[in-house]
């Protein structure tokens, strides 16, 4: 997920050259306590709200020191590296980052990015149970997430069904330093650990796109309010420091989940007419809550088809809100695909 987008298709079969087995989850250690860790509240444009931040080719003086936050890297095994419960970090570009030095790494150290993929991954899978999911709702990709950090080489990252790895690449803002980013990829992993596949069509890799950004949005203002962090830009804005690289005009985004696109302006490519669907769940969110809304979206997808329409998530989505939470639900969710011109609903 970058500026240079590739087809669902060519990144499933793209060739990985690291061997099954460094890929199999490690055997668990005893359970290891918390370790504090230096990360970006998100990422620093939307906790500044300073649009003029730029890369500076990873420079560490290219962000202030106060958008930095120290926070805890939960749910490790034990084994003394970047793994735990819920993710896995490899990576061969620099050193593997050691815990102990977790707290002093900055946006110029390579070991950063791991430290943020683990922190953001681990994240966004607590932000899935804390609504339930793997405890009175079926588990949504709750295992160990494998990531590898800058192995594409480029300024693409990309989720691939053929280990279920993430992979972030790097050029311009590397790809882990943003949350955003982070998370957008773990949606696809979601929805591949969902339906298997998942995102065989033109529509359906629409719409895993589009939940791939907007749970991006949703787990980063989940840990803005747990962690009473300052976010001083637009929610619906996704990805504003990775897009300082490749966006002239300001805000700052790479793409966003309120536009006014309708399934009538579906161009038939997967980001922009994704901004169709993540629309319509966005104002799901505005109707319902944030806790409703993402219990609904997340349990309706264990319904889709690997090549599902719009018109069949959108009937499945509202077909499980009515199950979980009645007619008002229903009717809610029912207007958000409607108003997005969503045909069948």
């Amino acid at each position: 997920m970058s500026r240079r987008r590739l087809p669902r298709a060519t990144l499933a079969a793209a060739t990985l050259t690291v061997a099954l087995a460094t890929l199999a989850s490690p055997a668990l250690a005893a359970p290891a306590k918390d370790q504090a860790a230096r990360i970006f509240m998100v990422n620093p444009v939307q906790s500044s709200g300073d649009q003029s931040l730029t890369d500076a080719k990873d420079s560490a003086t290219a962000v202030p020191d106060a958008q930095y936050a120290t926070a805890a890297l939960r749910n490790l095994d034990g084994s003394g590296g970047l793994s735990g419960k819920w993710a896995y970090v490899r990576s061969e570009t620099g050193a593997a980052a050691k815990l102990a030095d977790a707290g002093t790494y900055t946006r110029q150290d390579d070991q950063f990015e791991q430290v943020m993929a683990y922190f953001w991954v681990n994240e966004a899978q607590e932000y899935l149970q804390s609504l339930g999911f793997g405890s009175e709702l079926p588990g949504a990709n709750d295992r160990a997430q494998p990531v590898r950090i800058n192995q594409w080489g480029a300024d693409n990252s990309f989720f691939t069904d053929k280990k279920a790895e993430i992979r972030f690449g790097k050029g311009g803002v590397d790809d882990a330093e943003d949350a955003e980013v982070v998370v957008h990829e773990y949606g696809h992993a979601v929805h591949n650990a969902q339906v298997p596949g998942f995102g065989t069509s033109l529509e359906a890799g629409s719409i895993g796109e589009a939940f791939g950004d907007y749970l991006a949005v949703e787990v980063g203002a989940a840990a803005d309010a747990r962690y009473g962090w300052p976010r001083r830009t637009d929610l619906a804005c996704v990805a504003d420091w990775d897009s300082v690289s490749y966006t002239s005009s300001t805000p700052h985004c790479l793409r966003r989940v309120d536009t006014d696109k309708t399934y009538a302006d579906r161009v038939g490519e997967v980001h922009a007419d994704g901004e169709i669907w993540s629309r319509g769940l966005y104002d799901i969110r505005r109707a319902l809550g944030a806790r409703t809304a993402d219990r609904i979206i997340v349990n309706a997808q264990f319904d889709f088809a690997p090549d599902t329409s719009f018109e069949a998530a959108a009937k499945a989505t509202i077909a499980k809100a009515k199950e979980m939470y009645g007619a008002g639900a229903e009717a809610a969710v029912r207007k958000a695909f409607a108003d997005r011109g969503i045909p069948g609903v």
